[in-house]
């Protein structure tokens, strides 16, 4: 049985990106997490800010390097999304390239859906934002989401405490989801 791909999008606009760290470090944690639990997998990371031509897109396929991106949130088997919290919801640039994402492409898809921001005043971008935007698709955000700001989450390292056990569980939650898509494959695959 092939391995899963766990796919990992930073929204993040600045560099070097709060966001773009987080996305990388909760990514890594969980494929490290899913090989302990004997599920191979292949980790790829796109930063959307990266993608220089992704402002101007119009119309797809766009070039080589933003299909390539598209294709792979498209065919990832798990996702860890990320985005700064601007005005109390994801960046503009994030929204973009989602609206690229063909609207059949992440039905099922499990998510993790994480956010960076100043304040504590935004964590609900997750709740109010996020978990709607990937509702549309169909897709399956796991029950915990991560929001940080820089008390919680700084120069790659997650703060002690709270912000750890949150995470702790955001990656216990990603291995179930991934464990059960491991299942399905099984009886999808006794099943032919």
């Amino acid at each position: 049985m092939s391995g899963f791909k766990i796919v990992g999008l930073s929204g993040g606009l600045s560099a070097p990106s709060r966001t773009r760290s987080l996305v990388d470090l909760v990514t890594l944690r969980i494929a490290q997490a899913a090989a302990a639990a004997d599920l191979s997998n292949t980790v790829e990371l796109i930063d959307i800010a990266a993608l220089e031509e992704i402002g101007h897109l119009r119309a797809r396929p766009g070039s080589a390097a933003v299909e390539a991106a598209l294709q792979a949130v498209e065919g990832a088997d798990f996702l860890v999304a990320g985005s700064p919290v601007y005005k109390g919801s994801y960046s503009g640039l994030f929204k973009h390239f989602i609206d690229f994402l063909d609207y059949r492409g992440l039905i099922g898809l499990p998510v993790a859906l994480l956010a960076t921001g100043g304040s504590d005043r935004h964590a609900l971008a997750i709740e109010h934002q996020l978990r709607p935007l990937f509702a549309f698709f169909q897709a399956q955000p796991l029950g915990t989401g991560i929001f940080f700001t820089e008390r919680d989450f700084a120069d790659g390292v997650v703060a002690p405490g709270a912000p750890e056990q949150r995470l702790d569980q955001l990656v216990s939650e990603a291995v179930r989801a991934l464990g059960a898509r491991s299942r399905h494959r099984l009886a999808e695959a006794t099943a032919a």
